[in-house]
């Protein structure tokens, strides 16, 4: 980190709440000198996890609501103005935080998101942007559940987005490949509302590779992957079954017999490092791209280390002043 970077926590966020948002904090105070963070929730309950342990670099916002996991986001938007989630927002809005990170209900993150902060101009809607382990790196997907339809203008849009995020987060010099998800990838497949995407991609400056199937993600045939908010969800859920399903079947012939036994004592090595680099935690902190500000999606589900990681992801693009890029680069296509 190269500049001093203030974020917002939902402290209260997340199947854990202060359990977890509070360690968080407190771990990646200790790994970042010039990061301050503003733990927003119910006072006493984040005092409860603190304790005695304090930071000059950690500040406690009030913040009287939390909206619940199951909670309808248009309830959320109308009842819970002091929620956490919209309190840490709205310092995003007001210049007092330079990103809000949450792990509490997506839906209502989403439409709060976008209600208090509103689009970058040229953006009809924002997306979940996520990283995606592949053979021989990563890839980026968007729109992972936001959007469950979604025009091809918006999938252009999509398409332009994630190419200016790759490119700063990565740090590449080059044009990020972008490829559109798709049932195959000869040109005739697929609905109108894929093919004219596709068109409307080929005829730009973008470095379109063409249709990618979902089979072929892992493949790393681009740096990012377009797709509507539906289609996405279900590529991102297939992979981590399938993850947790290898692991599963992995455990269990390794106990089922003697010779299990001593070839998984020998393989161990080889499975931590193999458990390391598909830890879903180390890819946690799914990005809103397209708002006027920056705000970052953690796993509901996520400990420490996951949410630490999503933490990790806003200071990045904060530094990286993401919105800005997306801004400029609407205003270059739009010419």
């Amino acid at each position: 980190m190269s500049k001093p970077v203030t974020i917002a926590l939902d402290a209260m966020g997340g199947d854990h709440g202060v359990s977890v948002s509070v360690p968080a904090a407190l771990r990646m105070l200790g790994k970042q000198p010039l990061l301050e963070i503003i733990l927003v929730g119910q006072r006493d309950a984040i005092e409860a996890v603190l304790k005695e342990e304090r930071h000059d670099r950690l500040h406690i916002h009030e913040a009287s609501q939390v909206v619940g996991m199951d909670e309808r986001p248009a309830d959320a938007l109308r009842k819970k103005k002091d929620s956490s989630m919209r309190v840490a927002i709205n310092l995003v809005k007001e210049g007092a935080a330079h990103a809000c990170v949450s792990a509490g209900n997506t839906g209502a993150l989403m439409a709060t998101s976008r209600f208090v902060l509103k689009t970058v101009p040229g953006i009809d809607r924002p997306a979940i942007m996520a990283i995606v382990p592949t053979k021989t790196g990563r890839t980026y997907m968007l729109d992972l559940g936001a959007n469950a339809e979604c025009t091809s203008e918006q999938l252009f849009q999509f398409a332009v987005m994630g190419a200016v995020v790759v490119r700063d987060l990565e740090e590449i010099h080059h044009e990020p490949s972008v490829g559109l998800l798709n049932i195959g990838e000869e040109d005739i497949k697929g609905n109108d509302t894929i093919r004219e995407a596709a068109r409307m991609l080929s005829e730009s400056s973008l470095n379109y590779v063409g249709f990618i199937e979902g089979n072929s993600i892992a493949d790393q045939k681009a740096d990012v992957v377009v797709c509507d908010g539906f289609s996405g969800n279900i590529a991102l859920k297939s992979m981590e079954g399938t993850a947790k399903l290898v692991a599963h079947f992995l455990e269990r012939e390794f106990r089922g017999s003697p010779y299990g036994w001593f070839a998984g004592l020998v393989a161990l090595p080889l499975l931590r490092s193999l458990r390391k680099r598909l830890d879903p935690r180390r890819y946690n902190g799914a990005s809103l791209v397209g708002l006027n500000g920056i705000v970052v999606k953690s796993h509901g589900s996520a400990d420490a280390l996951a949410m630490a990681q999503a933490i990790d992801v806003a200071t990045l693009e904060v530094e990286k002043s993401v919105p800005e890029q997306i801004r400029q680069r609407m205003e270059r296509q739009a010419h």
